[in-house]
């Protein structure tokens, strides 16, 4: 111990002077930590916000016809063929958008593929196919010709059974583009399907035969589909009569 501790001591300074000293010893721990601290602070990154759930959204019904409504016939095809938006896309073999002359006088408009234009992708071949065929050459018309040929829908439904609502419904673009393109100057409409759907009524065939009507300013023509014909020959005296309206009204 030094003289000076002894002098504290007897003066009684000692414990004061230690807690002094304690007390800057404590304060300046605590400053540099604190100091510590901020610099933590300071370079630490902030945390990223978790990332945001991409979810993806199927175009609407109005979206998906706005964008048919513009399409050539090459992007037509190709839409077609990559169609997904009802549950034929599953069971088809191939699609069946259509053939013959993109510039026609007549556009011929069938329900919907079979089996055999479901495996050729082709419409109307087959019996039925040859029956129309020889129709079309009864008034010096033939596909290709003068004449193009399509199905209200693009998809053959699995057993050959009557086409739905919903399955007409996400064809209807698809159709309402080709005759825009092609700009007939009339539409032969075979069977009731078709005839329904040009016309927008629900009706049978008989009574759409006799009043016939219009799609949008185009006239149109009903007649008995060619498979019903096949099945039923003795309609086929009908189906004449009806080819001689088209061929008067469109040469």
């Amino acid at each position: 111990m030094t003289t000076r501790d002894v002098i504290l001591r007897e003066m009684g300074l000692t414990p004061v002077w230690r807690s002094r000293a304690t007390a800057a010893n404590v304060a300046d721990n605590h400053a540099v930590h604190a100091t510590a601290s901020q610099q933590i602070e300071a370079v630490t990154p902030p945390s990223r916000p978790p990332a945001a759930h991409v979810v993806s959204i199927a175009p609407s019904a109005e979206d998906r016809s706005a964008a048919i409504a513009k399409m050539s016939w090459t992007d037509l095809r190709e839409s077609i063929a990559s169609c997904t938006a009802c549950a034929l896309c599953k069971t088809r073999t191939h699609t069946v958008p259509g053939v013959g002359d993109l510039s026609p006088s007549w556009m011929v408009i069938g329900e919907a593929p079979g089996e055999n234009e479901d495996k050729l992708g082709e419409p109307f071949v087959g019996k039925a196919g040859q029956l129309l065929d020889a129709m079309l050459a009864a008034v010096n018309k033939k596909r290709g010709a003068g004449v193009y040929i399509a199905n209200v829908i693009k998809c053959r439904p699995p057993g050959n059974r009557n086409p739905e609502p919903a399955e007409i419904a996400a064809c209807a673009p698809y159709l309402k583009r080709q005759i825009a393109l092609a700009e007939p100057k009339l539409l032969l409409a075979a069977g009731k399907f078709a005839a329904q759907t040009l016309l927008n009524r629900d009706d049978t065939v008989g009574a759409m035969r006799a009043s016939g009507g219009a799609y949008e300013g185009v006239p149109v023509v009903v007649t008995y589909h060619p498979s019903y014909l096949l099945r039923s020959p003795l309609e086929k005296a009908k189906a004449w009569e009806d080819l001689i309206k088209a061929r008067s009204m469109v040469p």
